[in-house]
């Protein structure tokens, strides 16, 4: 029974790991190089990741700079930035290219943490699909006699505290990323 739980705490995780690599590629204002993780470019007709194919540098907090390794891929990568839902413009000096981020207006910081709760309201979703599955196969193990009665309310209640436990999490990511996003 203990693997079980084990097991469901560990999807948990990767939920909540899930979330926060979401959250990173939100645009908040500030120059964030987890914001091209998403983004893939053609390399000799693989797509490949950005930061597979090039140095990714931040001057400043307002500007990336990014430095491909082999040059010939510089009209590639730029083609997929402009791609990207980003609604970022790159300008290309042939060897690097730099992403100016503008300014984030008041109603689009509104919007963003809009979209951070909802990403959490999706992630909290997730989690309790994950324990109504854990209850499931818990009951299904005592109708087996797999497990007494006791351990079911105990594994019921133990699946309930890390949920509980996990919810909190996503809702300190979620304020901490909101509370980034409204900062000017």
């Amino acid at each position: 029974m203990i693997d079980e739980v084990k097991d469901f705490e560990e999807k948990m995780k990767r939920q909540i790991s899930g979330y926060e690599n979401m959250l990173s590629s939100i645009r908040a204002g500030r120059a964030n190089p987890a914001m091209l993780d998403k983004i893939q470019a053609d390399y000799y007709g693989t797509p490949t990741p950005l930061s597979q194919m090039a140095e990714i540098k931040i001057p400043d907090a307002r500007t990336i700079v990014i430095n491909p390794w082999d040059a010939t891929s510089i009209k590639n990568i730029e083609r997929a930035i402009n791609a990207s839902d980003l609604g970022l413009n790159p300008m290309n000096d042939g060897k690097i290219i730099r992403l100016n981020l503008p300014a984030v207006t008041e109603e689009k910081r509104k919007d963003l943490t809009k979209q951070v709760a909802k990403m959490g309201e999706d992630a909290k979703v997730y989690l309790r699909n994950i324990r109504r599955d854990a209850n499931e196969k818990f009951k299904d193990m005592k109708k087996k006699s797999e497990m007494t009665e006791d351990d079911l309310k105990k594994a019921e209640k133990d699946i309930q505290d890390m949920l509980d436990k996990f919810i909190k999490e996503v809702d300190a990511v979620a304020a901490k990323k909101s509370k980034e996003i409204m900062e000017l």
